[in-house]
Order: structure tokens, then C-alpha cells, then sequence
């Protein structure tokens, strides 16, 4: 192969890696200027800024992409000022680096793609260009400054940013697949290359020379404020192929800097906190005070005062340098105990592992039954091995509903613009962690309950001062575990629903029989029947009543349900209740007749016996018993779901809790924990009520699911009719 056609195939084998990588920084540059808004001389969160969009812009580089890199850069030189204090973050400035952002997202999606000639694009982006150049007043991006000379024999003035590289090729770098002109383009990211010198003594005579053997060696100056690291990490691709020098600019921390062990300026700088040049400075403190015979206040309060460097960053830093110093010297870093792995790779693990589940379960069973002490105990202790890879393996796929919740600050903020109303976005929980593929799932119907609460739900500003609330609307995205789920909350401090404005759009187009009037919750209910809108007109985000029914049915096929509630006049609350996985849960199964059903077995408080003659249940299961004095409902399996099985004289009754109330489920027999790996229903199943999935036994029975949350709404109401 050629040594073009080697390094087009690594651009291409690389790409989809800097793709997925360059999302999460454009990701995180739209929260960070989000969360600007609301504390706009954050120097961390300036500073983390400048981070991402330099890091687009290095990696768009090193492939060539030259419109991320042109276009990132004026982004750059503006988030450079901002940075520097030179210019403040206001709303308007915001608004235009939102808009930035989308365009270098736009640019990396179309990053491989054929080249498209579209002149409304270009357009877009030079008007973007010089509403930036208009922003900051014109005045030249820091890296574009001149050099100041410096006087022979004076010392270096104490900006001076300028490394000194050396990069010799060996031969086979070509052969390699490698490009150093390309590496050099990714270096010119990190700053402004200058005194570029190209090494000839290598070259051979013309006659000798082999177009596929490497000969070049630059050595050149990098103005820049990244460290050595970062710098380094640009010639990782080449490392075994470079013989690289990398000389510090003036002035240089001291030698101690360099030892094994982790110093709190290094850490600092690392972190993007400081440069070089002002740990430097508090290093001269420090050394001055100790010649006067004075004693000298740590490094980390010299920076707080010289270059208000937050206590917390200190902090932090100090912790992670003892952590460093006392982990053993082959311990990886913090930072790179991370690695990528496909979803397809993992779901195909989880997939045998729910195999492997019912293996064990069929192998326990057959142990039991032969009586032998040693086979049992064997097959015991794999079923625990078997649990702890379950429980480890099923914490690979669990990630932080946060970042879901993260996306809608920009929703909240455009659409509430767009609508004229001013609305606070409050999240809570975001530390919370689901299942991966639930939380992918869950996005969409999340986007449209909040585009919803703020069309319909938060009132514009006058109408609320003059319904005596703040101006300023509030909207809340909550999330915390609830027996054994994930209970997510939209509220809003809005209008609430209006109910006989909902009865009567119901009775209109007959969705109810005109003049029945349901319960207060099942007419909250009905916003969610197909094609209902209470919106005189249709907008461009509501008004169609195709939405809210999309987001119940959606729900519902994660074995998930979704409840309202409102006051009129104070707002309204959503709330969506989710199973943690799709995959294998702990659950209790029981027995009636013939026939095994599986509780959750976090939803499941305790069990009581009772007499089977004492209940009377009525035509839909319902019954009650008596549980300390209280009335507790009931549902009795046998009558709900006519099982043809005569019931014992004894029965036993599982309480469950369930949405902040408990319930009793009557069945004929207790049969312990089970892992349970959980099974689509198939299609004459889907409409049994109260069922959720099924599950293989080790005997090969089949066991349905329960839905603890439609058995709690059976066992309180009946259905409407």
C-alpha cells in the first residue's frame, strides 16, 4: 500500500472516533455557556470553555477539516478575550456563541461526508464570522499578537509562551501510514508555530533518495499556553517514529517540577486553572519571603491572592495529589482509567449473561432435586458468582439521567424566548443513574412533556404578575429512586389544567359520553387520549393533539407509567415512573394454581397470611383484609385473571408499595427470591392488565411479570368504562 493510501486509511479508521468525541466537547460547550448565563465570571467555567472549543478545533486538524478549524478559530479568539477579561459575557454575546456552536456541529456532522456546495451556508457562517469579529471590537486574537523583542543579556519577559521543539521522522514513518505534515497541522491548533527550520542534513543525493523512506526533521517555536503534555500528546500517533525535544519557554518551573512526584503547580496547570508563567511567579514569592527570613505561605494561597484562583480548585488538586502520591507508581491516573466500548458489544454480553442466568437457575434446580449436599452447595456458589457478574455487568450500561436533563437548558431557554416568557430551569437529581437504553428512550417524551409545560403550562410574564406570582415562571426536572424504579418529575408553577375545560373538549369530540363526568384524575388523564388539544390554535409546538398520547405509548412500552396532577391556578406535576433495566431484575415469585408470577422484589414490603373464605372478592379481584388495625385492598389473582385452580384454605398475601401506597396481592404459594431475566410479552399477552414481561424458569416454565403500578390502580379503582 502507498503511504497516501496508508494515511487516508487511518483518516478513515479514525474519523468515526473523532466524531463521537467532538460531539461530547460541542455537548459540553453549549452547557457551559448555559450555565455562564447564570454566573458569567466563572474563570473555571471560562476557562473549561476555552478547553473544548481548542480541542474541536486541535483535533479537527489532524484530519484535515480546515472548515472546523477556520471557523473554530474566530469562535477561539473570542472565547480567548472572554477568558482574559477583556470582554463580558452578556446575554446577547451568549446568544451568538449558542449559534457558533451549532454551526461547528453542524460542520463535524458533515465532517466525511461528500463535499456540498451551499451557498446559504457559507453565507450563514461569514455572517456568524464577523458578528464575532463586531463582538470583539476587531481587536486581534492573543495567538495573532506580534512578538515583542527582548534586549540582549535582559530576562525574558514574563509572557513569553514560546516552546522550542525539535521533531526528527524516522524512515519508516511514511510506511507507517504516518504524515508529519499533518501532525504539525494538529500543532498549529494548539497555538502559533514560528521560526520553522527544516533539517537537510538527512536528505540524501537525488539519486539515492527513496520516495517512501522519510528523511524530514523541523525544528520550530510553539506560541502557545498548553503544557508540555498537551503537546506531547500530539505526537502520540508517531512516538515510535520521533525522536521529539521539547525545550520550555522562559521562564521555566524550576527542576523540582520535573520529579516523579505529583507538584500542586503542576496539578493546577494541568487542570487549566494557571499557566506555567503565574505558578512560576508564586514560586518567586515564596523563595523571596524564605531569603527575608520570613515564612512563606503555601503555593496554593500565594495563587489565591495573585491569581484568584478559586479555594475549591486548590483543594481539589491537593486531594488529587495525595491520592497520586500514596497509589503505587504503575496505578493509571484518574483520567485514564476510561475506555470506549460499542453498545452493540455490551448489549451482546448482556444477552448472554440473561442466558446464562436461566442456565444457572435450570442447573440449581437439577442439584436439589438429585439431594447430593456437595452438587448443591457447587451450584450455589455459581449462582452467587453469577449474581455479583449480573449486578457488575448491569452497572456498564447505568449513566446519569443528568445529562439527558442537561440537554433541555437550551430548549427551555430558545422556546421561552420564542414564546415571550422568562422560565427558570431547576434539575434535581441528576446524579441519578438509569439504564442506558432506557434513558435514550425516555428523551423524546422528556422534550415534548417540557416543550408542553412551557406552551401551555407557564403563563407569559404580565399574566402572572397579575395573577400575584414572580414574573419569572419555574420549571423543575427532578429524578430519584422509588422502590426498586426511577420515579422523573416535570413541574411547573403554571396555569395548572382546567378541568371542565378538558371534560368539555372530551365531551365535544366524544371521547367521554356526554354529561358523564369522571373522577378528578381520570379527567386529568384524558389529555393523554389520542388527538386531544385544549389549544384554540395550532403553533409550531402544539395544537395537533398528536403528542402527548406518542408520549404515553411510549412510556408504557418501557414498562413505564405516567401520572398527572394539578391545582388550578398553581401548576401542574407529571410524573413518570420507570423499571431501572430492561434486562434482569431481582424478583419474588410466587404461585397460584399452576400457574408463577414475579413481583419486583424492591416493591415487596411483606407477607400475611389470611384464610381463603374471609376474602370475597368482587368481579374484578377486589377485596380487603385487615393489616394493623388498617384496611388494606387487595386483588386476588385467581378472580382477576380466572385461573381455573380451586384455592387452598390458607392463603398468603404480599403487600406491595407502589406509588406511595400499599397493596395486597393474594397467591397460593411462596417460592423465594429468583433473578429474572426479563422477556417481551408476546402479542396475546400485551393486553393483560397488570403484567409487564415474562420470564424463563430453570424448570422451563414460563412466569409473567408484574406491573406493580397498574395492580395498584386496579386494586384502588376500577377501570372506566
Amino acid at each position: 500500500m502507498k503511504p497516501m493510501d496508508m494515511d487516508l486509511q487511518f483518516v478513515a479508521d479514525a474519523l468515526p472516533a473523532f466524531l463521537s468525541e467532538a460531539q461530547e466537547q460541542i455537548a459540553s460547550i453549549e452547557q457551559l455557556l448555559l450555565q455562564l448565563e447564570d454566573a458569567p465570571d466563572d474563570r473555571d467555567l471560562l476557562d473549561a470553555l476555552f478547553r473544548c472549543a481548542h480541542t474541536v478545533k486541535g483535533s479537527a486538524g489532524i484530519f484535515g477539516l480546515d472548515a472546523v478549524v477556520d471557523f473554530t478559530h474566530h469562535v477561539e479568539s473570542l472565547l480567548d478575550r472572554l477568558r482574559a477579561g477583556a470582554l463580558q459575557l452578556t446575554p446577547a454575546l451568549s446568544t451568538l456563541l449558542l449559534q457558533c456552536n451549532d454551526q461547528i456541529r453542524a460542520l463535524v456532522e458533515a465532517a466525511g461526508q461528500p463535499p456540498a456546495d451551499d451557498s446559504d451556508d457559507q453565507a450563514a457562517r461569514a455572517d456568524l464570522v464577523r458578528r464575532l469579529h463586531d463582538a470583539g471590537a476587531g481587536a486581534p486574537p492573543a495567538e495573532a499578537a506580534a512578538p515583542v523583542a527582548t534586549p540582549a543579556g535582559a530576562d525574558p519577559a514574563p509572557t513569553t509562551t514560546a516552546w522550542q521543539i525539535g521533531a526528527v521522522f524516522g524512515p519508516e514513518t511514511f510506511r507507517n501510514g504516518m504524515d508529519p505534515l499533518t501532525i504539525l497541522r494538529y500543532v498549529a491548533g494548539l497555538g502559533r508555530i514560528s521560526a520553522v527550520q527544516c533539517a537537510t542534513d538527512a536528505v540524501p543525493a537525488l539519486e539515492a533518495l527513496d520516495p517512501e523512506t522519510c528523511h524530514l526533521g523541523f525544528r520550530f517555536a510553539l506560541d502557545t499556553g498548553a503544557d508540555e503534555p498537551a503537546i506531547a500528546a500530539a505526537f502520540n500517533f508517531v512516538q515510535d517514529d520521533c525522536q521529539l525535544s521539547l525545550q520550555p519557554p522562559a521562564p521555566a518551573l524550576p527542576a523540582a517540577a520535573a520529579a516523579p512526584q505529583p507538584l500542586l503547580g503542576e496539578l493546577l496547570v494541568e487542570a487549566g486553572v494557571v499557566t506555567p508563567v503565574e505558578v512560576h511567579a508564586a514560586l518567586q514569592t515564596q523563595a523571596q519571603a524564605r531569603a527575608a527570613g520570613q515564612p512563606a505561605a503555601p503555593l496554593g494561597e500565594i495563587l489565591q491572592t495573585l491569581s484568584d484562583v478559586r479555594p475549591q480548585a486548590v483543594e481539589a488538586a491537593l486531594h488529587r495529589q495525595s491520592r497520586q502520591r500514596s497509589a503505587p507508581a504503575s496505578a493509571p491516573a484518574d483520567g485514564d482509567r476510561f475506555i470506549r466500548v460499542h453498545a452493540d458489544r455490551l448489549d451482546a454480553v448482556i444477552n448472554l449473561l440473561g442466558e446464562l442466568v436461566i442456565a444457572g437457575a435450570g442447573a440449581q434446580l437439577l442439584a436439589r432435586q438429585t439431594k447430593q449436599r456437595n452438587l448443591i452447595e457447587a451450584n450455589t456458589q455459581i449462582g452467587r458468582l453469577i449474581e455479583e457478574i449480573r449486578n457488575g455487568t448491569l452497572k456498564l450500561r447505568m449513566v446519569p439521567i443528568g445529562e439527558t436533563f442537561s440537554r433541555f437548558r437550551r430548549v427551555v431557554r430558545d422556546t421561552a424566548a420564542e414564546l415571550g416568557k422568562d422560565v427558570a430551569l431547576e434539575i434535581l437529581g441528576g446524579d441519578t443513574e438509569l439504564d442506558k437504553s432506557v434513558v435514550e428512550r425516555i428523551a423524546d417524551p422528556l422534550m415534548h412533556l417540557v416543550r408542553n409545560g412551557l406552551d401551555h403550562g407557564l403563563e407569559p410574564p404580565d399574566a402572572r404578575v397579575a395573577a400575584g406570582k414572580p414574573a419569572q415562571g419555574r420549571l423543575t426536572l427532578s429524578a430519584c429512586h422509588e422502590a426498586g424504579g426511577i420515579l422523573i418529575r416535570i413541574q411547573d408553577d403554571g396555569r395548572g389544567i382546567a378541568r371542565q375545560k378538558v371534560l368539555a373538549r372530551a365531551w365535544e369530540r366524544g371521547i367521554v359520553e356526554r354529561g358523564v363526568t369522571p373522577p378528578d384524575d381520570a379527567i386529568l388523564q384524558l389529555i393523554f387520549e389520542p388527538g386531544f388539544s385544549t389549544a384554540e390554535t395550532v403553533t409550531n409546538l402544539s395544537g395537533r393533539g398528536v403528542g402527548m398520547d406518542v408520549v404515553r405509548r411510549n412510556i408504557e412500552a418501557l414498562r413505564g407509567t405516567v401520572t398527572v396532577r394539578s391545582t388550578e391556578g398553581a401548576g401542574s406535576t407529571i410524573d413518570i415512573r420507570l423499571p431501572l433495566t430492561l434486562a434482569i431484575i431481582d424478583g419474588f415469585l410466587v404461585g397460584v394454581g399452576s400457574t408463577k408470577f414475579i413481583f419486583p422484589l424492591e416493591a415487596v414490603v411483606e407477607v400475611i397470611e389470611a384464610r381463603s373464605a374471609a376474602l370475597q372478592p368482587d368481579g374484578r379481584g377486589r377485596a380487603c383484609v385487615e393489616l394493623r388495625g388498617k384496611v388494606l385492598p387487595v386483588v386476588d389473582l385467581r378472580t382477576l385473571y380466572q385461573l381455573d385452580a380451586e384455592p387452598p384454605a390458607r392463603v398468603s398475601v404480599v403487600v406491595i408499595q407502589s406509588q406511595g401506597r400499599a397493596f395486597g396481592v393474594v397467591v397460593d404459594a411462596l417460592l423465594g427470591q429468583h433473578q429474572t431475566v426479563i422477556k417481551p410479552l408476546s402479542r396475546m399477552f400485551r393486553s393483560l392488565r397488570g403484567i409487564s414481561g415474562s420470564s424463563i424458569l430453570g424448570s422451563g416454565e414460563v412466569a409473567l411479570i408484574f406491573d406493580v403500578a397498574s395492580l395498584a390502580q386496579l386494586a384502588a379503582q376500577p377501570a372506566l368504562h
